[in-house]
């Protein structure tokens, strides 16, 4: 019942800025957190940035600290991820997850989430 839309990937050069959006929709009521994972060719997928959804306390990823934002709309349960000053060694597959029926407590993994969307690809070129 419940559906994760992502948006906003694409090419971009180095130093450029995108902006990822993920739309939840269906039974979303209880959601205590969303985040954004990503997953380079050959890497495991890491944790980049997630809120909570009530509080909207934010956790970062060391490797994009100043550079990456998270926010979220809560009346249009939307999340969004600002990325500015992008560079190659971000290039992955961005996924949008949610902690919706389970509480963990925790962010940093992708087994604290149990809803994931589709993926979109962010490039960062040279």
């Amino acid at each position: 019942q419940v559906q994760l839309v992502e948006s906003g990937g694409g090419l971009v050069q180095a130093g450029g800025s995108l902006r990822l959006s993920c739309a939840a929709s269906g039974r979303t009521t209880s959601t205590y957190a969303m985040g954004w994972f990503r997953q380079a060719p050959g890497k495991e997928r890491e944790s980049v940035a997630a809120i909570s959804w009530s509080g909207g306390r934010t956790y970062y990823g060391d490797s994009v600290k100043g550079r990456f934002t998270i926010s979220r709309d809560y009346a249009k349960r939307t999340m969004y991820l600002q990325m500015n000053s992008l560079k190659p060694e971000d290039t992955a597959v961005y996924y949008c997850a949610a902690q919706i029926d389970i509480y963990s407590g925790r962010y940093y993994s992708t087994t604290d989430y149990d809803y994931w969307g589709q993926g979109t690809q962010v490039t960062v070129s040279s």
